[in-house]
């Protein structure tokens, strides 16, 4: 997001010319502070940026130095307008934003940036959401959203298991959506922590601000936590003998293609053995018992005789 931002402050000070620190914190939604380390973040990266103190002072940038945002060409336009706005940033409330930035981007680009971007809606349309999944309800996002971006300290109520409820305090380093969730990476105790955004129950943001640690990456920290959280999921793996006509079904739910599979194996004709893996043995029978004849589990002995036992008394019920 910081990226943005800055893109966001140069393009201001071009087209706008000289402006306070107080009047940039507030078109970027962040503290004034934020705007001082981000001039100074411009100048090390060698944009001809300064800032002036006392009256008539601000932040402007040489009038020799203009940014190259020209020079595109049709077909890159269009690959630019096919970044629809998906449906958790308009949540935000930034997909009209995010619009006018766009128009105003390709207005020196191209004669007709408005018939540019009809053309591609029409042809193109990216859905982010998962099937059969209801919205969650985030009343609190916006608040999130603005401690984000100011870097101001969140004292929240959180829902825990069992109607228990948490109140904390948190430095908020972003947000993040992930099939259609909204999720909190934020500090507390000195801890990295992932809170799923519906679950807030209250969030205030708070006058004191924390300093984001040097080196931190959103991307990469979301990266590191789905690892752990993916790593620490239960793991119940079943020893079975499996019809090779069911290998392609087994692609949709394993994530596996048939080589991939058969390479894990001891085939037999038209038979082979392989080790499938599962959350729990319950999900392991739910799941097996769906394929019939076509599965046979060979181990764990525990979950055979549990589906030994749930096909006798599904066959009895209807035996009557």
């Amino acid at each position: 997001m910081r990226a943005d931002r800055l893109l966001s402050l140069l393009m201001i000070l071009q087209t706008q010319g000289r402006r306070t620190a107080q009047e940039l914190a507030a078109e970027l939604e962040v503290s004034e502070r934020t705007i001082h380390r981000d001039i100074e973040a411009l100048s090390i990266a060698g944009v001809p940026v300064y800032a002036t103190r006392g009256p008539g002072g601000g932040c402007d940038l040489l009038n020799s130095y203009r940014t190259s945002l020209t020079g595109l060409n049709e077909d890159e336009v269009r690959a630019l307008f096919m970044v629809s706005i998906p449906a958790p940033l308009a949540q935000l409330g930034v997909s009209q934003k995010l619009k006018n930035a766009l128009l105003k981007i390709t207005t020196e680009m191209s004669a007709a940036p408005q018939y540019l971007e009809q053309w591609v809606h029409q042809r193109i349309h990216v859905d982010v959401v998962p099937w059969f999944q209801p919205e969650e309800p985030v009343p609190h996002l916006g608040t999130l959203h603005q401690a984000v971006s100011q870097d101001r300290r969140l004292q929240l109520t959180y829902q825990l298991h069992f109607d228990a409820r948490a109140k904390w305090v948190v430095d908020p380093y972003g947000l993040v959506t992930k099939a259609g969730i909204w999720y909190l990476v934020c500090s507390r105790e000195g801890k990295i922590r992932v809170y799923r955004v519906s679950k807030v129950l209250a969030a205030k943001a708070l006058d004191d601000h924390f300093d984001r640690p040097e080196g931190f990456e959103l991307a990469e920290c979301w990266k590191a936590w789905c690892s752990d959280v993916e790593d620490s999921r239960p793991r119940y793996s079943v020893k079975t003998r499996v019809s090779v006509e069911l290998l392609p079904h087994l692609r949709s739910y394993f994530g596996v293609s048939f080589d991939d599979l058969y390479k894990q194996t001891d085939s037999q004709e038209g038979w082979i053995t392989a080790n499938l893996h599962f959350e729990t043995l319950e999900a392991a029978r739910n799941r097996l018992l769906g394929y019939g004849r076509a599965i046979e589990v060979l181990e764990p002995e525990a979950l055979r005789l549990s589906i030994i036992d749930f096909a006798s008394q599904v066959r009895d019920l209807y035996s009557d």
